[in-house]
């Protein structure tokens, strides 16, 4: 097995050799052989849980992944985008034991975003109850992305769903905080609403919105020294975005943007309007934005405060150098390497990258100093 692995090893380095920037990298393998992962994080002892979107929890331990899944996972709606898809620890994991999952949860011949949580151990989740049910419907764009602040609120995002406006663009579900549709949630750790949200006790509005007007919002991080919410969001054909999401406001989806129609006719009334937010960074053409990562390592100290975007179409990470709230530049790593699905610092400093690709390239890597 030593043999395989160092096989494997040598093929990815000359796969994915050595690049050129603030920091030179290889990518190294973790392991492959899995089908659809969405989403990876670190518990407490080492062990890696991995979300495949099919409906499986499955654990890397030692670079191996073990052949038994988690047990205890609810029953997914896995067709098209939807499935399992994020894992998030709670911040007193090792105190309480509790893992979140978001979902696609069917509802007769629909489904809608949710969150359960339950005890984690030895294998196996215990007590799981969903924490949050959107009122969403729709084709596909669940967000699903899962943080925790370091106030202990918990963030969820929530996709439009692909619905249609109901008539012009202004009366889309998007533009509309009587539902869930292209949001992001604010929530305790429990599922009840936090009373300084900012719709609570607005009539018609749903109490645990947080911002809305967003598309499909797949990536997201808290900022760990502000504490600000930071979300990457697939624009149509172009117009990705990367937004800091701020309490009550609405960014605009489908009204103003930078992106155009499937086809190139044009989707947009406007780039901006005032009442609306403008991205903090956009992308044309569009990356199809994945992963957000806000880097905080030792491994690579040339990019401590940097953000990392991944790419599905773009097959790429975008490394974002900040100015205080803005970008200051980018640049493109990794490149045409595969699809680009979630992001994670690991204990160890180094950056984990899931890849859903083709089913050669469903696999975990760890992109590693050159030097090392």
């Amino acid at each position: 097995m030593r043999t395989l692995q160092s096989f494997l090893i040598l093929l990815v380095v000359a796969l994915f050799p050595a690049c050129t920037s603030a920091q030179n990298y290889v990518v190294e393998p973790i392991v492959d052989g899995l089908e659809n992962p969405w989403a990876v994080t670190f518990l407490p002892d080492g062990d890696m849980l991995v979300t495949e979107r099919p409906g499986r929890l499955r654990i890397v331990r030692d670079g191996e992944l073990l052949a038994d899944a988690v047990s205890g996972v609810p029953t997914v709606f896995a067709q098209g985008q939807g499935g399992l898809l994020d894992v998030e620890l709670h911040p007193e994991f090792e105190s309480n034991g509790l893992v979140y999952l978001s979902y696609s949860k069917p509802m007769g011949d629909n489904s809608t975003t949710a969150v359960a949580r339950g005890t984690y151990a030895d294998g196996a989740l215990a007590g799981v109850e969903d924490i949050f049910v959107a009122d969403s419907r729709g084709r596909g764009h669940y967000g699903s992305r899962l943080a925790f602040d370091r106030d202990g609120y918990l963030f969820i995002t929530v996709g439009d769903r692909q619905a249609p406006p109901r008539g012009d663009l202004r009366t889309h579900p998007a533009q509309d905080v009587a539902n869930h549709h292209g949001t992001v949630i604010r929530l305790h750790d429990d599922g009840s609403v936090p009373s300084d949200n900012p719709f609570v006790g607005q009539d018609r509005a749903k109490p645990e919105i947080w911002s809305y007007g967003h598309r499909n919002p797949q990536g997201l991080a808290i900022h760990p020294e502000t504490n600000d919410v930071w979300l990457d969001e697939h624009g149509p054909q172009g117009g990705d975005e990367l937004n800091r999401s701020l309490p009550g406001r609405n960014y605009g989806w489908p009204v103003i943007g930078y992106g155009v129609n499937y086809g190139g006719s044009n989707l947009h009334d406007a780039v901006a309007e005032e009442g609306m937010e403008q991205p903090k960074h956009y992308w044309v053409p569009s990356i199809a934005t994945s992963g957000l990562l806000i880097y905080t390592g030792s491994a690579f100290p040339e990019w401590q405060g940097n953000m990392f975007v991944g790419g599905l179409a773009g097959q790429q990470i975008a490394r974002l150098t900040m100015d205080g709230m803005n970008v200051a530049s980018e640049e493109t790593l990794f490149a045409n390497k595969g699809r680009v699905r979630d992001l994670h610092q690991g204990p160890d400093g180094n950056i984990y990258i899931v890849i859903d690709g083709s089913a050669s390239q469903q696999t975990l890597l760890r992109m590693v100093p050159a030097s090392r």
